[in-house]
């Protein structure tokens, strides 16, 4: 029974309690029409049929627990009415009254049938219509959910008493009438309010989706739509790319984005592809500039196809040409400049549609009267300023406008005004006259992708329709689903209206609080004439052959794998400990196992089916190891109860049926993998383990080295005594007979304990698998100058050091590593403090140990805490808490220029001097006392930098503005504690125009930019306008202060930004005079060209977007 208690549906996640309804004028329940207006709102979706159904009770009292009506069709299904008049099982008894609409006749409709429904269900009195009870819903009704309604439809007391508002109560005479109007939807897509279980993209669409990794889907939108363009994708797959490497080559990686989105039936994973990017984890949980990414994503690739025969498709896709120009009315002189451009960024602020927006972007501004233009050798003439397109690209991308700076609030905010886009449009009006038009400028709508959220977050999905024959698409990150034409249109315009409908109509959902937010912004759309071409189908020959291997190939391993993991129950692990690996052994016992700080040993592993008999399994590690089965025997190595993993037995050679898994259940216990030591016997005639003999393992320490060494095992007889060893271990060792030893025994972590000669095995309480570890006698003068040197002089105080040691790894904190600053691990002890670390890893990187800064990580990676020197804490304090699961402690390190003491009290200021021609030329380092004055720190970095012969001699010390476009400066009497701790702090040599600054000059701020003007990169400058300058001489002027070339300078463009307006960059011309605008505040200068700085900053702080691979 699907009855959610409360009733809960996806649009109606909180209906009112169903009560009388209050009406200014009664409706009758016989009234149908006016009924199902007045309670059934209007959901926009078209209507297949409409029904009523009437069902009279008597007897109320009387009535079983559990009724249906008869049954009655409506949209092609037959349905009836489910009553439970005294409540159903899961509410209170004799306490409401529960009502569901139930599909009749689930078993005998066909397997995937459903049918979507409104519907009202209604108790009314049976001799006053008006008189009623009614609550409506919608729902998907499918074999899993056949029936749904109301658990508490109403209170049971409330059908007996008379109501507020009437003069009788509903069930009157013991009987009532319960009415459904049923409207049954018309279901376009086939996923009108689907619950998605057990969906499958691939089936009901053809296509899948993308995983996102975090933030990635403005990523996988973007994708999605390239996938689709089936030009770009073949010109992809003839990059070469049979010798790359996927997380090193993005074209290789997108090679394989797009060969999985065509092959696979699940949502394909984008990790390698944004490894082939160079970003690390924390990149793919930002959000970033769709417009942004696909230019830099459309340059890099660009630039693998060159020489390819792929070599231009970028270009012939996406690049058109515009023309912005100057033109005299009077006389017959124009002045133009061509352009390439990849996407159209347009206004939606004061935009009611995408036409609207194309004629404000090349909306032509008349210059006359004061502002005329100064036409050489003509004089000052009326002219038209304007852009216009030369020709649009066959794949248009338009960017709306959607995020814009806000000036009162110092940030970037969302746009979120309707703005009307067409399926299709006809471009040619904003074609300049002289462009080719002989084939129709007519493109249709192939692509919206939207954004729903607000500034700081949100989520982005893409909406495509992939050629002329398949229909309109919504990719979703993982889900693909069908779309209508409303969902592609009205429902991206944007603005508050929901179905068309006005705000007092609209349903009771929380679609309408949402809806504001969720709009288009990147528009695509493809030309007519050309779609045939671009769109054209895929064939089994675009695609590499090498690909299709290499994936094969991998697919087929991935396969394989699964079933392993799937048959993984069936088989178990077997480690086995050799003579080798234990010479090599440095820690307890015979090989590491479970130590929390420290890696397992690497022994050999034998993957073994539980099944498989002890005789099969010994003959694989007999021909694995090369060694006779007559001369080898495997003992269970066990966990004993003091912690140690040691051998216990031997596993008996004569019991045929002897399994693996037997082995390791019957001899083995409290372990997941079987465990075993490789015992080799020399002569099997003559066999080492006599009754009354134990098995010793012997472990030499040896102190020069500060090392431990497996010397092999030996077999005594229980009886003999503890010093009859020393002749063994010599003759082993090649030592003199005459050499003392001293034996220890290692009986756990933490107890290592010397042995006394005299005492006989037996009575020391040996036992098979036990170890013993030895070292030659040492002087007292010897142990005392190792201990002094810090070494270690005993077995006990080695083992000391491995119960302790971990493994800490140590990063580089604010660069990547270099060979100047690697990456490194160090073997330390938790039982050592801060300065003996400092001083191991200032012996490894050769530096003073008192200029190295560490700081802690968080199990991301990123920074937590800076470690304190006064402190002194130990290794131990410093590591992960023990409730954190990492079994490895990454430290990062800094090298300071000055002792760390000196930081507590002084401020640390890293200044980039861009001297006086706005080029970051160097950065320099300060440690200045906090009370210091910011004169104080232009003083000192005077004495670094090169000032400009007879110049102003003045550096103005500032921070960058959140948006990139001006500069605040600190004042010179500021105290550089004050400053805040700012990523960047930045100082220049302020020229010497500016202090000769008169009444008939202004000083305006400067800034670079490239093509948005909230795509800002370099550092933004001041610059000194004059009174009556042209701006051909204040452009002379500006090339000197920047010192670019003349070649350099005609790449630059010049905008009057206004950033209170939201309005296209208002671009200047030669004759123009700046110096007349009437400059806010915030109004900006700006120069439009390509970034080679390398220092891009996105509006409001954003991390600029950079690809690698």
């Amino acid at each position: 029974m699907q009855q959610p208690d409360g009733y809960e549906v996806v649009d109606e996640k909180n209906p009112p309690p169903p009560g009388h309804m209050e009406v200014d004028e009664p409706i009758s329940v016989r009234d149908h029409d006016a009924f199902a207006a007045r309670h059934m709102p209007d959901l926009g979706y078209e209507v297949k049929e409409f029904n009523v159904f009437h069902w009279r009770l008597e007897n109320w009292k009387k009535l079983d627990k559990k009724l249906t009506s008869p049954e009655f069709e409506c949209g092609g299904h037959k349905w009836r009415i489910l009553l439970f008049p005294f409540g159903n099982s899961t509410a209170p008894a004799n306490d409401t009254v529960s009502i569901y609409l139930d599909y009749a006749d689930p078993k005998s409709s066909p397997d995937g049938w459903h049918a979507c429904a409104q519907f009202a269900l209604v108790i009314s009195n049976v001799l006053d219509p008006t008189n009623f009870i009614v609550s409506n819903a919608h729902h998907r009704f499918i074999a899993e959910e056949c029936d749904w309604g109301f658990t508490r439809f109403t209170e049971l007391r409330k059908i007996y008493q008379v109501q507020e508002g009437q003069t009788r109560p509903i069930l009157e005479g013991d009987q009532a009438e319960i009415t459904v109007f049923v409207r049954v939807l018309e279901d376009p897509t086939g996923v009108l309010w689907h619950n998605f279980v057990n969906y499958d993209s691939k089936k009901e669409t053809g296509f899948v989706g993308m995983k996102n990794q975090g933030a990635t889907c403005y990523m996988n939108s973007l994708l999605q739509s390239l996938y689709c363009t089936n030009y770009f994708r073949r010109a992809v797959y003839q990059i070469p790319t049979q010798d790359d490497t996927p997380s090193e080559s993005v074209a290789l990686a997108l090679q394989r984005v797009f060969y999985h989105l065509q092959t696979s039936d699940q949502p394909v994973g984008t990790n390698e592809l944004t490894k082939s990017f160079g970003w690390k984890s924390l990149d793919s949980f930002m959000q970033h500039d769709v417009q942004e990414f696909n230019r830099v994503l459309q340059d890099k690739l660009d630039a693998k196809m060159k020489g390819t025969p792929a070599d231009g498709a970028v270009s012939k896709l996406f690049v058109g040409k515009m023309k912005s120009f100057i033109k005299c009315v009077d006389v017959d002189f124009e002045s133009s400049r061509l352009e390439d451009f990849n996407d159209i960024s347009l206004n939606v602020k004061g935009m009611k549609t995408l036409r609207d927006s194309f004629r404000d972007y090349v909306a032509v501004e008349t210059l006359d009267g004061d502002n005329k233009y100064q036409a050489e050798g003509l004089g000052l003439q009326d002219a038209k300023k304007g852009i216009v397109f030369e020709s649009f690209p066959p794949v248009l991308h338009l960017q709306l406008k959607r995020f814009e700076y806000d000036m009162q609030r110092d940030t970037m905010v969302k746009i979120n005004d309707r703005f009307e886009f067409p399926f299709e449009i006809d471009l040619e009006e904003f074609l300049d006259e002289s462009a080719d038009k002989s084939q129709p400028w007519v493109y249709r709508l192939t692509g919206v992708l939207v954004h729903s959220g607000d500034l700081h977050g949100g989520h982005y999905f893409a909406l495509i329709k992939p050629d002329r024959n398949t229909r309109w698409l919504k990719f979703d990150d993982d889900r693909v689903t069908p779309v209508t034409d409303r969902e592609v249109l009205e429902e991206n315009y944007g603005g508050e209206a929901l179905n068309g409908l006005p705000a007092q109509q609209q349903p009771r959902n929380q679609a309408r609080a949402m809806k504001r937010f969720t709009n288009a912004y990147m528009l695509v759309y493809c030309r007519e004439s050309a779609m045939d071409e671009i769109l054209a189908p895929f064939t089994e020959k675009d695609t590499p052959p090498h690909l299709k291997q290499r994936l094969e190939e991998e697919r087929l391993a991935s396969e394989n794998k699964r079933r392993e993991k799937e048959e993984q129950h069936l088989f178990l692990t077997a480690k086995i400990v050799t003579d080798k690996s234990f010479t090599d052994h440095q820690g307890f016992d015979l090989a590491t196992f479970d130590e929390k700080h420290w890696p397992p040993s690497e022994l050999p592993a034998f993957r073994v089916l539980k099944t498989e008999p002890y005789f099969t399994f010994k003959r694989r590690v007999s021909q694995h190891f090369d060694i006779p089965e007559q001369q080898m025997r495997l003992w269970v190595l066990v966990n004993r109860q003091n912690k140690t993993v040691r051998p216990d037995v031997p596993i008996p050679e004569n019991e045929p049926n002897l399994t693996v898994e037997s082995i390791r259940t019957n001899m083995a216990a409290r372990q997941t993998d079987l465990r075993l030591y490789l015992d080799v016997i020399g002569d099997p005639a003559k066999p080492e383990h006599q009754p009354n003999h134990i098995m010793i393992f012997l472990k030499y320490f040896d102190v020069e080295k500060q090392t431990l060494t497996g010397v092999g095992k030996v077999y005594v007889a229980r009886t003999s005594k503890v010093s009859d060893l020393t002749a063994i271990i010599n003759e082993r060792m090649r030592w003199a007979p005459s050499m003392g030893l001293k034996l220890y025994e290692e009986i756990k972590p933490g107890m290592i304990e010397l042995m006394k000669s005299k005492m006989t095995f037996a009575q020391s309480e040996i036992q098979d698998g036990d170890i013993i570890c030895f070292q030659a006698e040492l002087p007292e003068k010897e142990v005392h100058d190792y201990e002094a040197q810090g070494l270690f002089a005993t077995p006990p105080q080695f083992y000391d050091f491995l119960q302790n040691r971990v493994m800490i790894y140590f990063k580089p904190k604010n660069e990547d590593p270099t060979d100047e600053n690697p990456e490194f691990d160090l073997v330390l002890s938790k039982k050592m403090n801060y300065e003996t670390m400092a001083q191991k890893v200032a012996d490894f990187l050769k530096h003073d140990p008192i200029k190295l800064r560490f700081t802690t990580t968080q199990p991301s990676g990123a920074p937590k805490n800076v470690l304190k020197r006064s402190l002194n804490p130990s290794i131990s304090d410093i590591m992960a808490p023990q409730y954190m699961s990492q079994q490895s402690t990454t430290i990062l390190y800094e090298r300071l220029d000055v002792s760390i003491v000196e930081l507590e009290t002084k401020r640390s200021l890293k200044v980039i001097w861009t001297g006086v021609h706005n080029k970051e030329e160097s950065t320099h380092s300060f440690l200045l006392p906090k009370t210091s004055p910011v004169h104080d720190l232009a003083e000192q970095l005077s004495k670094l930098v090169t000032l400009t012969p007879n110049g102003s001699g003045k550096i103005r010390v500032f921070e960058v503005s959140k948006d990139g476009k001006q500069q605040h400066e600190f004042s010179a009497t500021e105290m550089i504690g004050n400053i805040p701790e700012l990523p960047e702090l930045y100082a220049e040599e302020v020229p010497l125009d500016e202090l000769d600054q008169d009444d008939l000059k202004k000083v305006i701020n400067v800034f670079h930019f490239y093509r948005d003007p909230s795509k800002t990169h370099g550092v933004p400058f001041r610059f000194v306008l004059k009174q009556g300058e042209k701006f051909v001489d204040t452009k002379k002027r500006l090339q000197a202060r920047l010192g670019v070339s003349d070649k350099d300078i005609t790449k630059y463009r010049f905008a009057l930004i206004q950033v209170h307006q939201f309005k296209q960059p208002s671009y200047i011309e030669d004759e123009d005079t700046i110096y007349d605008h009437k400059f806010m505040p915030e109004d900006v200068l700006g120069l439009d060209h390509l970034d080679k700085s390398g220092k891009s900053r996105q509006g409001g702080g954003e991390r600029a977007i950079v690809i690698k691979g």
